[in-house]
């Protein structure tokens, strides 16, 4: 009994304390919510515009690109349970300088909670005018923080619910809209009218909103069956939204006239046929919920790499204390409670912090492809007894494709980019490795052996 009194009263800080309890359709919610965001609401008639009503294949090899993208993810998770996610890999595969960059690039650019919070704002905001943008943005942070402070068990339940909701939204609508999709949706005029170069240009615009999946990586401390389940769970999720996102492509291109829908959001279709009961249906358990489910997976996965940081010494292993009863990393969920207030205190430009993250971001993917790289050496009879095991040179080439399409895409990001905003990513970028250089030799950095060789039933 006093055993048990001792045990309770320890202040517990590491990984290994989280509660290992999300099952695969937890996980599967998770990942749902993560992809389903404002891209399908916002993007779809842009893709539109390039491609005509060919979308609904421009959204299939959108999807193919993300699980060749995210496929470095996949294939690691299958070896291992991976306590502090990505971070975890960067410093198990490519030492501990690698990792202590990982973290700080992942913490600076978290400024994204705030960014997913102003912009469900923004689609609260027409039914509430009385209420400022800003106030509506400080609300749902606050709230879902709050909610998950009570632990993953609470997140995950919310998180299930409101994937539902979702989900059953986004079939309203497209059941009711292929319905009334009209005859001759394969004429040349209007079916892919900018030839295979349009359809290209939008499957590479319905890749962002196929993306999503990479967030239950974070959660591999927590999971019941990681190296099952995740993998699992990424492509399934990936390939599952992409074939509905294909269907509502097909009634969101052919009900209306083109001319009325390209570069239109897509509520303007919901409007045309939908009735008001529906169409606030889809509005609000569509729109909305699409915004919250991605940002409560983003402040529910946030804390897990730099959990592990502190652990390993890249901060004060005291940042990490977990509540005793609920198994979450309190300070820092406060922390990064006040980072996602930044944009919305200070009203930042949401496209500006969305190319600095997307540029930036650049940065840490090219770690976790080096990562995948270097995982049949470090970790060579887990990767042999893996679900997902290939040959090395299919490996290596995969590996090599990621690489360069992130190179290239990054490249293309900042060549886009103003001088001034150009500077402050490369700015960020030096930053990070300067602080892992230099953080390194304190000799106050340990890694601990954050992942785990499991097998799952």
């Amino acid at each position: 009994m006093s055993d048990q009194k001792t045990q309770s009263k320890e202040t517990l800080t590491s990984t290994k304390d989280l509660k290992r309890v999300l099952g695969f359709w937890d996980l599967m919610a998770v990942s749902v919510g993560s992809i389903i965001g404002s891209g399908i609401m916002s993007l779809t008639g842009y893709g539109i515009g390039r491609t005509g009503r060919s979308i609904f294949i421009a959204f299939f090899i959108g999807a193919f690109i993300v699980v060749l993208a995210r496929s470095p993810q996949i294939f690691l998770n299958s070896v291992a349970r991976f306590r502090g996610g990505d971070y975890t890999m960067v410093g198990t595969f490519l030492g501990p300088r690698w990792s202590g960059t990982y973290s700080m690039i992942a913490l600076l650019t978290s400024v994204t909670l705030g960014m997913y919070a102003l912009s469900f704002a923004d689609y609260v905001m027409p039914f509430v005018p009385w209420i400022g943008r800003r106030v509506i943005a400080f609300l749902i942070l606050t709230v879902l923080f709050i909610t998950n402070f009570f632990g993953v068990n609470v997140f995950s339940k919310v998180q299930n619910i409101a994937v539902i909701v979702l989900v059953i939204s986004l079939t309203i609508f497209t059941v009711v809209g292929l319905t009334k999709v009209e005859p001759g949706y394969f004429k040349a005029e209007t079916f892919m009218p900018f030839g295979l170069k349009g359809l290209w240009s939008a499957s590479v615009l319905m890749s962002y909103t196929c993306d999503g999946c990479q967030y239950v990586t974070q959660l591999g401390a927590e999971a019941k069956r990681p190296t099952r389940d995740i993998p699992v769970v990424m492509l399934v999720s990936t390939l599952g939204v992409a074939l509905l996102y294909g269907l509502m492509g097909i009634v969101a291109a052919g009900v209306l006239p083109l001319d009325q829908v390209v570069d239109k959001p897509l509520g303007v279709v919901a409007e045309a046929i939908l009735s008001k009961p529906l169409y606030l249906v889809f509005v609000i358990g569509g729109a909305w919920m699409a915004l919250l489910t991605t940002l409560n997976s983003s402040i529910a996965t946030c804390t897990r790499p730099l959990m592990q940081a502190c652990n390993d010494g890249w901060y004060p292993n005291s940042l990490a204390r977990l509540h005793p009863k609920f198994r979450t990393p309190i300070i820092l969920m406060l922390f990064y409670y006040v980072i996602g207030l930044v944009p919305i205190v200070f009203d930042l430009n949401l496209g500006v912090v969305g190319d600095m993250t997307i540029a930036v971001g650049s940065i840490t993917k090219f770690m976790v492809v080096l990562s995948l790289v270097r995982m049949p050496k470090v970790l060579p009879e887990a990767w042999k007894k893996s679900r997902f095991h290939i040959s090395t040179p299919a490996l290596m080439l995969l590996a090599l494709v990621d690489g360069l399409v992130i190179v290239i895409s990054g490249v293309t990001s900042a060549i886009n980019m103003p001088i001034p905003l150009l500077v402050g990513n490369l700015a960020v970028v030096v930053f990070a490795f300067g602080f892992g250089a230099i953080r390194y030799r304190t000799g106050k950095v340990k890694l601990d052996d954050s992942y785990e060789i499991v097998v799952d039933e």
